[in-house]
């Protein structure tokens, strides 16, 4: 439901009653991951995606129908060849999907509003609800803040709350969505209840060094991912905003000292485009000790054989320089600066999600790889 937090919230202030289709497991191959949304509001207008299309007119009924009647369901689909007519999944996976209303008056509406509000905001905070168990518990829920505090309840059981947040909150540490098995009194005891919890995070960053014609094209990959965006180069000539109108930030500083001071984590990617070396080595000395996604350098492999040495000279460890990507991105034969950058927007998205970066075609290895994401307790800034 977070993925399009900011629709929904803008319905939320204009007092719209809507259902909520929230995609809670998935298994085998499908087009949405869990938390993957579609929203209905009572005149009938649709926002978001739970399936790509396949099952999508289904559940847009069912939302509908949750409208009119308030009750809150959970409905299987996936492949099936025995009728031909009926919603399922074409590429043959399977998933849950919980439908529920959200209505002036509805007990869940204020915990729905506030996990909204946190989510349009760019706050940091996990929405937890109960999607099987009891029938009067199914759809509760809770809001869990990054301090540990929640707003809303799940059940009779102070417990389930407290531990529900706790569960909560290290879901929020890798900015995972997915769910949880937990006992009604909060413990492994007790009816079990099936949880899914939603983190709403920060876009995760990519920092571009150098201001070059490749470095907007990039910034254009970058923002098309959902990564926060910035281009560092020290000549102020060339970093400006009517060269990079699509960056979320210019900074003209020399880039290490600019990595110095800012603030990176687990989901930072750092791509040095800066193709010199007077601003290479200062810049990948500290990238390459940092607890960063993923670090790339643009060049020839004769700049990169250069690159390692003078690297190694500074005192870079082997095991360091196992961190770089260089040449950065992968082999798609890319001339142009915009296949460039789709070349290194690969690498980065192969990165992510651990897939291999070759061809599809005759491979026999999942289409959709379960990765989860590195935590980012390491997050490290200036001074640190």
């Amino acid at each position: 439901m977070l993925d399009i937090a900011e629709e929904l919230h803008r319905w939320v202030e204009q007092g719209r009653d809507f259902a909520v289709a929230t995609v809670v497991t998935v298994t085998g191959s499908a087009p949405r991951p869990p938390g993957a949304a579609l929203a209905v509001d009572t005149d009938g207008t649709a926002i978001g995606s739970v399936s790509g299309g396949c099952v999508e007119s289904t559940v847009y009924e069912l939302c509908r129908q949750a409208l009119q009647d308030g009750e809150t369901v959970l409905e299987r689909f996936g492949y099936s060849d025995e009728d031909a007519f009926a919603a399922g999944l074409t590429c043959g996976g399977t998933i849950d999907v919980l439908v529920a209303p959200v209505r002036a008056g509805d007990a869940v509406r204020t915990a729905v509003e506030a996990a909204l509000g946190a989510a349009a905001s760019g706050e940091t905070a996990a929405f937890a609800r109960i999607v099987s168990g009891p029938a009067e518990l199914v759809g509760r829920a809770l809001l869990v803040r990054t301090d540990g505090s929640y707003d809303g309840g799940l059940g009779a059981h102070p417990e389930l709350d407290r531990t529900v947040a706790a569960e909560a909150g290290a879901f929020l540490d890798t900015g995972r969505t997915g769910t949880l098995e937990i006992g009604e009194q909060g413990s492994r005891c007790g009816a079990p209840l099936t949880v899914l919890v939603e983190s709403s995070v920060p876009p995760p960053r990519l920092i571009v060094f150098g201001a070059i014609d490749f470095a907007s094209a990039l910034v254009r990959i970058g923002k098309f991912l959902g990564y926060h965006v910035t281009v560092c180069d020290a000549r102020p000539v060339f970093t400006t905003p009517a060269r990079f109108p699509d960056a979320d930030e210019i900074v003209v500083q020399w880039p290490h000292e600019y990595l110095e001071r800012t603030e990176v984590g687990a989901r930072t990617v750092l791509c040095v485009l800066t193709h010199d070396a007077k601003f290479d080595i200062p810049l990948l000395r500290l990238a390459l000790r940092l607890p960063v996604a993923y670090i790339g350098a643009m060049g020839s492999h004769r700049t990169h054989l250069d690159r390692m040495e003078r690297l190694r000279e500074v005192g870079v460890t082997e095991r360091e320089l196992a961190r770089l990507r260089s040449p950065i991105g992968l082999d798609l034969g890319a001339r142009t600066p915009e296949e460039t950058a789709l070349s290194i927007g690969a690498e980065i998205v192969a990165n992510r999600r651990g897939g291999s970066g070759g061809s599809l075609t005759g491979a026999h290895t999942p289409i959709h790889h379960d990765v989860t994401p590195p935590s980012e307790a390491g997050r490290v800034g200036s001074g640190v």
